[in-house]
C-alpha cells in the first residue's frame, strides 16, 4: 500500500472573536490526494478554519504548514490553494470562458496561455458547450461546475470547498456529489470540504473530521466513525442522524415491509 505524503498540517491553532473562543488548539493533517471533510453544525468553527487556511482571516496562534513551510504569514495568492464558495461568486457580466480564464490572466506564469488553459479545463469538466453563456443562463448545478472549473484551472495544490452544493436542489446535489468525486480522482486533487450534512461527508470522503464548538471530536474514515464513534457527540450528531435518515428513507420507499 502506498504511503501518503502530508500535504498540509495545522498545529495548535486557536482563534477567538470578541472574547469567544471559536477554534481551540486544533491539530490535524491533510494528506496528498485526500478528500477530507470537515463535518459540523453551524457555529462549530469550520468556516472560520477554512478562512484562516486560505488567508482571509488570521489565527490568534498556531501554524499552517505546507510542504514543511509555515505559510501562516503569506498572502492568499501565495499559498497555492484554491477555494470554491457556496454562492459560486461568478462574474455575472462575463461568459463561462471569461470567468474561468480571469484569474489566469492576473498571473504572470499563466497570462499568455490563459484562454488555452481555460478551454482545456472546461473540456475536462464537460462544460465546453456552455462556454459562451453567462451565469444567469445556467442552472445552479452548471454554475457550481463553472466555479469548480475556475479553481481547477489555476492548478492549486489544495482545493478548499465551502459547502459548495448545499444551495442546490436535491437532484443537482446528487449529481454534484458524484461529479466532485469523479473530478477529485481525475485531477488527483487534494480537497478539504466543509459541510454540515452527514450523508455528503460519508459519500465523498476518505476521512472525516467531526467538529463541535471549536474542537475536533474525531478524525477517521467514514466506516471508522460509524462503527467506533469517539464520543457521545459523534454518536448523536453523526451515527444516529445517519441511522435516522436511512430509516426514514427505507420507510418511505416501503423497503422495510
Amino acid at each position: 500500500m502506498a504511503v501518503l505524503n502530508t500535504k498540509l498540517s495545522v498545529r495548535n491553532m486557536n482563534k477567538s472573536f470578541d472574547g469567544k473562543t471559536v477554534l481551540k488548539d486544533l491539530n490535524f493533517d491533510l494528506m496528498e490526494g485526500e478528500f477530507l471533510s470537515i463535518l459540523g453544525p453551524s457555529g462549530c468553527g469550520k468556516t472560520t478554519l477554512l478562512r484562516i487556511l486560505i488567508g482571509l482571516d488570521k489565527a490568534d496562534s498556531g501554524q499552517i504548514l505546507k510542504g514543511g513551510q509555515d505559510i501562516s504569514g503569506l498572502d492568499s495568492l501565495e499559498r497555492g490553494m484554491g477555494i470554491v464558495f457556496q454562492n459560486y461568486a461568478l462574474f455575472p457580466n462575463m461568459t463561462v470562458l471569461q470567468n474561468v480564464q480571469y484569474a489566469l490572466t492576473l498571473r504572470k506564469d499563466t497570462k499568455a496561455k490563459a484562454k488555452e488553459i481555460a478551454l482545456r479545463t472546461l473540456e475536462q469538466v464537460g462544460l465546453t458547450d456552455q462556454m459562451n453563456k453567462r451565469p444567469n443562463q445556467l442552472s445552479g448545478g452548471q454554475q457550481q461546475r463553472v466555479a469548480i472549473a475556475r479553481t481547477l484551472a489555476t492548478n492549486p495544490d489544495i482545493i478548499l470547498l465551502d459547502e459548495p452544493i448545499s444551495a442546490l436542489d436535491v437532484t443537482n446535489r446528487e449529481i454534484m456529489k458524484a461529479e466532485l468525486k469523479q473530478l477529485q480522482k481525475k485531477f488527483n486533487a487534494t480537497m478539504l470540504f466543509i459541510t454540515h450534512d452527514q450523508e455528503e461527508a460519508f459519500f465523498l470522503s476518505d476521512r472525516i473530521m467531526v467538529m463541535n464548538e471549536g474542537n475536533i471530536e474525531q478524525i477517521d474514515t467514514p466506516l471508522g466513525i460509524y462503527q467506533h464513534p469517539a464520543s457521545d457527540y459523534v454518536k448523536q450528531f453523526v451515527v444516529e442522524q445517519l441511522d435516522k435518515k436511512y430509516a426514514d428513507l427505507l420507510h418511505y420507499t416501503g423497503r422495510d415491509q
